[in-house]
């Protein structure tokens, strides 16, 4: 017998001993799931990636549910009624007649138009308030993470410092300064405040520690590319679920700010939507004021419907960055 025929059975031979042992693996595998599936599912779940169904869960969680959305719910059906209709008819029951295109107009008529003054505010707070302090969070965390400084840690304990403090806290010392440079009353009173995110520093520093390896970097400086280069090509497109979340978290504190500016405005050309609606709320209780609460709940859904918008859209983005560095790989 030549030398090709036997290296051709024993070549045979080894693949039925392979697929044999493969075939003894998989059955192997499904009576560990098997076993695995009937041990998980007196614990109270099926496998990992199907847990069993549980009624109690099921219910507490339809609880948190409507509790969240309730507020919402609310608004919608209110928004639809004219104030006579939202005095004299039930809080959650239609009125008896749909005035929601109606009460929008007057929204933004009422007073000259005033609500779209608020609205524009608003959003200027927000773009340049917001969008600075993310610039800033996204520029600060990323040097923190990948450069070696003295009084690194310092700035981690200020950081950390600053956080731990409640904002209202800072408002009155806040108020006092800007006072004295003769800023209130001003946009700058609500813009400079915003530009300032400890947490959304924090944050980022966090996540550029981990979405971005030391070792690419030290690739592109060794290829000769400049750190503003590098962190624009390289770190931004990986630092992107960290942004957005960032930018949230940011964009919602100050669309929803309220003490500040309560304190610090007193021109209502200059107030943001949070004062403004509060301040047609409290129109009824002066004298020979009007009460306007259809108005004010229209506003309020109109004023929500932007940071729902939003956190729809960046939704994938906000939860990836949540959950970076809650596994270690």
């Amino acid at each position: 017998m030549s030398s090709a025929t036997v290296s051709g059975q024993s070549l045979r031979e080894q693949e039925r001993a392979a697929r044999r042992a493969e075939r003894e693996r998989q059955k192997r595998i499904a009576r560990d799931e098997a076993a695995e599936r009937k041990r998980a599912a007196k614990s109270g779940f099926a496998n990992v990636q199907n847990p069993r169904r549980s009624t109690v869960l099921t219910v507490v969680t339809a609880l948190f549910a409507i509790y969240c959305l309730f507020p919402f719910v609310y608004l919608v059906i209110n928004a639809t009624k004219t104030q006579a209709d939202f005095t004299s008819t039930f809080g959650l029951g239609p009125g008896r007649s749909f005035a929601l295109w109606d009460n929008i107009v007057t929204v933004f008529t009422y007073q000259d138009g005033i609500f779209g003054r608020w609205l524009l505010n608003t959003l200027l707070y927000v773009v340049v308030g917001a969008g600075g302090a993310t610039l800033l969070a996204i520029m600060g965390g990323y040097a923190l993470a990948k450069f070696r400084f003295p009084g690194r840690k310092a700035v981690f304990a200020v950081i950390i410092g600053s956080i731990s403090v409640p904002g209202i806290a800072l408002a009155v010392p806040q108020f006092l300064l800007f006072a004295k440079l003769g800023l209130t009353n001003t946009p700058w009173a609500m813009i400079i405040p915003s530009l300032i995110s400890p947490f959304g520093l924090y944050l980022m520093w966090i996540f550029s520690e981990q979405a971005v390896p030391t070792e690419l970097l030290e690739a592109a400086r060794v290829d000769g590319a400049s750190e503003l280069r590098t962190f624009r090509t390289i770190s931004l497109p990986l630092l992107a679920p960290g942004i957005v979340t960032t930018a949230l978290f940011t964009i919602v504190a100050t669309w929803n700010n309220y003490f500040l500016p309560l304190i610090m405005l007193k021109d209502a050309d200059w107030y943001p939507l949070t004062i403004g609606l509060n301040q047609w709320k409290d129109q009824a209780s002066t004298a020979g004021g009007q009460a306007i609460q259809n108005l004010v709940i229209t506003g309020s859904l109109i004023t929500i419907i932007p940071l729902v918008i939003a956190f729809l859209l960046l939704q994938k983005y906000w939860q990836s960055g949540l959950a970076a560095g809650a596994v270690k790989e």
